[in-house]
Formats: structure tokens, sequence, C-alpha cells
């Protein structure tokens, strides 16, 4: 609808989605702290009612075809806007107050690993020989023990929308406390886009210069701690491919596997003690395709 020449949505809410309840607030939270999102004008919580900027449909998956002078300039605004997150949010006043999602804890790491071992290399995959998570595991104790901030969870290019050259974040609903290298891996990682080696490298040392200061894109912990994410991260999609193809019958999204292994195998060889699993890959790979 148009009020006075702009743009709105009206949304109506159900309890289905527990967390659509703190749309609104994370919403204004957000915005608060300066992290681009779209307006919210009204919030009638007793009927589930929300009215807010149509910040129209043009994603930054729509550009992937785009050349890399232009995809560069609206990859570097959005990471501009996950610092923005990951660096203001945990000390702004109320945070503490704010309703998120369960914190990214050992256990949530567990359970994506175990959703990738379910649904992709079970049932997408057919593996039935016995998976050895000794060193999953220990990689779920090695971030959990991190320092945390807040996190968007599902940072990929679809969730990214571009309007006049800007950029503004969507489907936060996810948001949690959890560590910057898993949105970063999110969106330098997203099988839906494809980014070369060297168009990533430049997409993080542009990151890393705003968290650490201009010319410092080196950070060792930080890029281990990179490594171990997007591994956790494709895990993660790996599983709801397989999840949403096979359990829930939408199968365009098993289309997307292949991509996610590949990119999960480029990961593996930096993260000791995962040889067996890239054996695994690999493996499973050739008879799929036999």
């Amino acid at each position: 609808m148009h009020v006075a020449g702009e743009s709105l949505i009206l949304v109506r809410y159900g309890e289905d989605r527990p967390e659509n309840r703190h749309y609104v607030a994370i919403a204004r939270f957000l915005a608060g702290v300066g992290v681009r999102v779209p307006t919210v004008h009204f919030h009638d919580e007793a009927e589930g009612l929300i009215v807010m900027e149509d910040a129209g449909d043009l994603d930054l998956w729509s550009f992937r075809d785009a050349s890399w002078l232009e995809r560069r300039a609206l990859y570097q605004r959005t990471l501009d806007e996950a610092l923005t997150l990951h660096t203001r949010t945990h000390l702004a006043p109320g945070v503490g107050s704010l309703q998120t999602q369960p914190v990214f804890d050992a256990a949530l790491y567990r359970w994506e690993q175990d959703y990738f071992v379910e649904h992709c290399l079970g049932r997408h995959f057919g593996h039935t020989g016995d998976v050895d998570r000794t060193r999953l595991h220990e990689i779920a104790e090695e971030l959990a023990a991190e320092p945390r901030c807040l996190v968007h969870r599902d940072f990929q290019s679809q969730n990214v929308i571009v309007r006049d050259g800007e950029v503004c974040l969507i489907d936060f609903q996810g948001l949690r406390p959890g560590l910057a290298p898993y949105d970063l891996a999110s969106l330098l990682l997203d099988p839906y886009v494809t980014l070369s080696p060297a168009e990533r490298e430049e997409l993080l040392a542009h990151y890393l210069s705003g968290l650490f200061g201009p010319g410092r894109t080196q950070d060792p912990h930080f890029r281990h701690l990179y490594d171990l994410c997007a591994m956790q991260r494709l895990m993660q999609a790996l599983g709801a491919y397989g999840k949403l193809g096979y359990v829930d019958g939408r199968t365009a999204f098993l289309d997307h596997i292949p991509t996610a292994v590949r990119r999960l195998d480029e990961v593996l060889p930096r993260i000791a003690g995962m040889e067996w699993l890239r054996t695994v890959l690999a493996h499973l790979a050739r008879t799929e395709h036999r």
C-alpha cells in the first residue's frame, strides 16, 4: 500500500513462529545502533499487525551476474552493516532485555554437525558408515569458548535488500549471540552465488580493515575462526538442503548441494583433523556420479 507517496507493507504474523513476536523490538533496536533495516511505522502486538517500510524486492542475489566492480561496492556496503551489527549491538543500551534466539553454544554447533550428517551424508548421499564426531565436538567446544557478539545467523545474499545503491538487512529474526566469522562465512561462501577466491579474500580484507584498522587484514586467530565457522555454516546449509529437499518436498534446494559441497571441500584442508571428511565426501561424490 502507498501512504503519502511512501510504499508500505502490512504484515500479520501468527503464533506458529515465536520469533515473529520479537521482530519489531529487534528491528527498532538494530536501527537505533545504526544497522540499516526496514523502518517499522506501526505495531499492534495484540492483533499481530505490523506496518513497515517496503524496502523492495531487489536483493544482493539479483546482482550475481553483475560486474565485479558493481558487486564489490554492494558487498562492501553489506559488510559495513555487518561490522556495525557485530561491534555496536552487544554494547548498546537495552541489549540485555532484547529477546534473541538461543545463544550459539557447543550444543548448537553439535546440532548443526548432526544435521549435516543426517540429512546430507545420510539422506542425500546414502552414507551408512559410522561418523567419528570426536574432532567435530572439539571444534564445537572451541567455538563456544570464544567471546560472542550479536550475529544475523542467516547472512546470505537473499537477506540483503538493495535500493538506490544502499543495502539493508532483512529476516533477522534469527539474531543471537554468536561469532562474527559465522556471518562472514555465510555471505562469502553463500552457495546461491559465485565469488572467486580472490573476490572473497578482497571482501574479507575489507571487513578486517574495518574491524582492526586500515591495512590490518591478516589476523591469524580470526582467520582460524573464520574457517571453523565456514565449516559449520556449510554443514548447516547442506543439512537444510537435504531436509528441505527430501523431507519437505522442496526439491529445488537439492540443486545447491554440489556447490555447497565444493565450498566445504575448499575449507576443510585448512582445518586440522578433518581429513576424514574430505575422504568421505570425495568417495560419496564419485559414487553418486557413477
